[in-house]
């Protein structure tokens, strides 16, 4: 696989800026250190067991797992279905006066929007997911596990997601 090609599905073709979680950690160890014998010191080398296994090579030669190609598939396709949608929304605002009529027309099209090629996405990611990222299953739930403290689901596109992002009476919000 081309390294362009990788960059664009993994999206690290450029470093990201410090999160917020990120720079607390930061402030913390840099108070932890403070005062510590060893800060400036280089550390000891310690060696590890590690040698590359067949498997592990032939992994990294596939290119980026299918869960994470099927990830941003679907961000790319939402944020295609956004940028529509803002444009219809605008459409029906621009072209309707009466507040009652723009509101049931922006219903309307929100109903008819067409959301399968994402949602079938979403169908396969919800199925594949798990296996495909090796998830560890609770004992307490008998569920996989949280990613990040959420689930790995992801819910499907609808009227109802159109109307959230793109109210009928209002301005429009943003899904970052």
């Amino acid at each position: 696989m081309d390294r362009r090609e990788r960059e664009r599905i993994m999206g690290e073709h450029q470093p990201r800026g410090q999160s917020e979680r990120e720079r607390r950690e930061a402030e913390g160890l840099a108070t932890d250190l403070d005062g510590s014998p060893i800060v400036g010191e280089p550390l000891r080398l310690r060696k590890r067991n590690f040698s590359p296994t067949v498997e592990g090579y032939a992994l990294s030669i596939a290119g980026p797992p299918a869960y994470s190609q099927r990830l941003r598939q679907i961000e790319d396709e939402i944020a295609g279905h956004e940028e529509r949608l803002q444009e219809a929304w605008r459409t029906v605002r621009r072209e309707e006066q009466d507040p009652a009529e723009r509101e049931r027309r922006w219903r309307a099209v929100a109903e008819r929007w067409n959301f399968y090629a994402v949602n079938d996405l979403i169908d396969k990611h919800n199925r594949w997911y798990p296996i495909e990222a090796r998830l560890p299953m609770s004992p307490l739930t008998g569920d996989f596990v949280l990613v990040g403290g959420k689930s790995y689901r992801i819910e499907p596109l609808d009227a109802a997601w159109v109307l959230e992002r793109f109210p009928a009476t209002g301005r429009f919000r943003s899904a970052a």
